[in-house]
């Protein structure tokens, strides 16, 4: 087990990939399935707050927590700019709800932040709560729960705001496909409009987890196999227009003999706005404890003859092939793209440096 480092306030100089990263208050950042959003020259990076969620505590989640920095090494905690709802159990932001990947879009037509929220029904269908705010530091309203868009379970997504203010919405429909929905022009809804890509019969070969930048006229996608917090292989894809069709380009990860992504997941990926071409990848390392990780071709053949109904029953392990909650202290991935051609790459690095990039 990873020793938890003592508090104090650092001072960071460069970024290192999987290792523990402390606020300026010289506490462990909890700002899990991130993006990270930039506005009158500050980067503010937010996500699920975990710092309550431990083994055997029942607590998913402790609401959206937001940090800022000026250089993406140090950042300030700025606090929970979506609070849990501590008193109503069939809130889909109480404590004990799976909420995951908080993603904030601003319009600019309405002058408003919208915030989409996947949430895991107990049921184990996947819906959205979608919310507005004045400020992207909230508060936030809440305009939409119990969402389905298109009216299927919708699971792991990302949005995007085109540079004409069109808005799209990528997004896994559970267990089958992934899918590409208009926005409307409040960015609280899909018009309806949608295409379908990389369908496959079940998990862990459903593409889960998309990831878009756009680079040179082109569409990327990067997305996950579904695993669970168990990490495997990216796969990253192109296309001309936002609604494809997209090509296959493989795994973006090189090098990485393990085929776990180097042991994280891709939440979403940042275009550094005063770079030239640098592109972020920013992951999270779910599991810390080698005692948990299980590799990815064990993990593969459990979760496909699980899913796989005309298989024989799953090997599972003893202890099980699930994580136990300790998601609290989950550490971060992040990682520059290195192009060639129309290819992106994600090499391994201990230690690299915004100041490298021009």
């Amino acid at each position: 087990m990873k020793e938890e480092t003592k508090a104090m306030q650092p001072n960071y100089k460069s970024i290192h990939p999987g290792q523990v990263w402390l606020d300026t208050e010289g506490k462990r950042i909890q700002a899990h399935g991130a993006s990270i959003f930039y506005e009158n020259d500050t980067f503010y990076w937010y996500g699920e707050n975990k710092e309550k969620t431990t083994p055997g505590s029942g607590i998913w989640h402790w609401g959206v927590r937001c940090y800022s920095s000026n250089d993406l090494y140090n950042w300030k905690d700025e606090g929970i700019i979506i609070p849990p709802v501590e008193d109503d159990i069939s809130s889909s932001l109480h404590p004990t709800s799976c909420m995951d990947r908080p993603h904030i879009i601003f319009n600019n037509k309405t002058q408003k932040y919208v915030c989409w929220i996947k949430i895991m029904e107990k049921d184990h269908t996947q819906t959205l709560t979608i919310m507005t705010a004045d400020h992207l530091l909230g508060p936030y309203t809440i305009v939409k729960t119990i969402y389905r868009p298109l009216n299927v379970s919708a699971g792991d997504f990302d949005l995007v705001v085109a540079p004409d203010n069109k808005a799209y919405y990528y997004f896994e429909r559970v267990h089958s496909e992934l899918i590409c929905a208009d926005l409307t022009e409040a960015y609280t809804d899909v018009t309806g409009y949608y295409s379908t890509h990389f369908p496959k019969f079940h998990p862990p070969f459903v593409r889960e987890a998309p990831a878009y930048f756009e680079r040179k006229g082109i569409h990327y996608l990067v997305t996950s196999g579904s695993t669970g917090y168990h990490p495997n292989p990216s796969e990253i894809a192109c296309a001309r227009t936002y609604h494809g069709p997209f090509e296959i380009l493989g795994n973006p990860h090189v090098g990485d003999m393990t085929n776990t992504s180097f042991r994280s997941q891709i939440s979403s990926i940042f275009k550094h706005p005063r770079k030239k071409d640098l592109y972020i990848a920013l992951a999270d390392r779910w599991i810390t404890d080698e005692a948990g990780y299980l590799p990815y071709e064990e993990i593969r053949d459990i979760f496909d003859c699980i899913f796989d109904h005309d298989k024989e029953n799953p090997p599972i392990p003893e202890n099980g092939y699930k994580v136990d909650e300790n998601t609290y202290k989950a550490d971060y991935v992040w990682l520059p793209f290195r192009f060639d051609g129309k290819m992106a790459y994600l090499d391994w690095k201990e230690e690299w440096r915004i100041e490298d990039y021009e």
